[in-house]
């Protein structure tokens, strides 16, 4: 690592041994997400507490300022032009701070690459801890982002499908690194199950990691904070996102 890195270059590095156990291959919750009806997959206690705390506050310092505001409110002509009773259709909203680490111009992409955030993203180990998770082989040219919710921050209902995208049609794996502070009261994603909205899980901790199936409707509820203390609530999440690794066609024939 350079001397500005504060990341390190492989995700094997943040783990307990909790961690390490369904990196080998070895965890219940290996392969978890081969299960078509299962799409969503929380994991606690896999991530060092203080490694986790001493990249959520470089963050803080060195990321936040360079971050670009995303705010997509609901247009007022989804009221407003209706013509019918309960034909209400609500397109994707949201409100929160980003970077898109693919863009090697940008100074949020220089200095996380300074921070070794790059490195970590793409790092075979997290590759390889996303593979046993999924039962899946994964394309190892992923995109990578980096997202912070502050108090009233969300993501409202969407399902993240790209038709247009041949190779992500069929589905693709995200996997996401949350980083709160301990002045977050709480954030939830709420999924879709059986046509509903009824499954809700945490995900506002300290090294929180959650893997998506994707696509399938689900939403981020707004983040609230401790009383007193907005001001320094925040929830970070490194974001990988990972195509399915081509199959490879049998040739039929025999040895």
């Amino acid at each position: 690592m350079t001397a500005k890195a504060v990341a390190p270059r492989e995700f094997e590095d943040l783990l307990t041994p909790v961690g390490r156990r369904i990196l080998s291959g070895t965890a219940d919750v290996c392969g978890a997400l081969v299960d078509p009806r299962r799409r969503f997959l929380a994991l606690e206690g896999i991530i060092t507490k203080g490694k986790a705390e001493a990249l959520r506050r470089a963050l803080e310092a060195r990321l936040l300022p360079l971050l670009t505001p995303m705010a997509m409110p609901i247009p007022p002509e989804t009221i407003w032009e209706m013509e019918q009773d309960y034909e209400e259709w609500l397109p994707k909203t949201a409100r929160v701070r980003t970077a898109y680490l693919e863009r090697k111009r940008s100074a949020a992409y220089q200095e996380a690459q300074a921070m070794g955030l790059i490195d970590l993203l793409r790092s075979e180990s997290l590759a390889v801890f996303a593979e046993k998770i999924s039962g899946r082989k994964l394309d190892r040219r992923n995109g990578q982002q980096a997202l912070c919710y502050s108090p009233g921050d969300y993501a409202g209902p969407h399902n993240d499908h790209h038709p247009e995208n041949k190779r992500a049609a069929s589905g693709y794996l995200d996997v996401h690194l949350s980083l709160s502070a301990s002045s977050v009261a709480h954030q939830y994603l709420v999924y879709a199950k059986g046509g509903h909205f009824t499954e809700m899980l945490p995900v506002h901790g300290l090294g929180t990691l959650t893997i998506y199936r994707l696509p399938f409707w689900h939403y981020t509820t707004p983040l609230q904070a401790k009383s007193g203390q907005e001001d320094r609530a925040r929830r970070w999440v490194l974001l990988a996102t990972y195509l399915f690794a081509a199959e490879k066609k049998s040739t039929g024939k025999s040895a």
